[in-house]
């Protein structure tokens, strides 16, 4: 592969992804929903609950990196907001997936560690990951809000959540991409309107 090779390959993906972006800021319904997952997690942490995340892979990276916004600061200064992802503790992860099956990692912390008014944001590329759907559907038996961010194929993870954000891209990288995007305004949103910067 040459030089023009890579720089064709390089442009292309910006270009790709400059696209999504475009269509996701095009589409006021997929903004709204945004807007609202803030609201969602503004109005569980203003009565003292708390923010958890999950995802595999990318997405684990992602549900992670997001908690950890909440949890340290995004753009300002100001006390932690109460956060985490499931997928950090090597030790849960294999004990649970040893004894009880992949499928059921993130169901597992949900049953033990949440609690009704808690936000779980279950992220999926595909919306078809056995576990993420799993641990959407027993947060919405235990009464917590749930918002699902996934991709635009089709799949059944809407029937588990209060809010779905179906990102207008088919592509992994893509939606992973607008995946983030979107946590960090979520986390913008909850940031500022918890703790105004004097």
């Amino acid at each position: 592969m040459d030089s023009l090779e890579r720089m064709h390959i390089i442009k292309k993906m910006v270009q790709d992804s400059i696209s999504s972006k475009q269509a996701l800021l095009n589409d006021e319904a997929l903004l709204e929903k945004i807007n609202l997952s803030a609201l969602l997690c503004i109005n569980a942490l203003k009565e003292g609950n708390r923010i958890i995340l999950a995802g595999n892979g990318g997405s684990a990276a992602d549900a992670q990196h997001i908690a950890a916004e909440f949890v340290s600061r995004f753009e300002f200064d100001r006390p932690g907001l109460p956060a985490l992802s499931l997928a950090t503790d090597t030790s849960m992860l294999t004990a649970i997936s040893n004894d009880y099956g992949y499928e059921n990692v993130f169901k597992r912390q949900i049953e033990a560690n949440a609690f009704k008014g808690d936000v779980f944001i279950g992220i999926s590329t595909s919306g078809t990951s056995e576990n993420i759907i799993r641990a959407c559907q027993v947060a919405k038996e235990k009464d917590l809000k749930v918002i699902g961010l996934t991709g635009n194929k089709e799949n059944n993870m809407h029937q588990y959540c209060d809010i779905t954000i179906n990102t207008p891209s088919a592509y992994t990288a893509r939606i992973q991409e607008m995946h983030i995007l979107i946590g960090h305004c979520i986390c913008a949103i909850v940031e500022k309107e918890l703790f105004r910067e004097k």
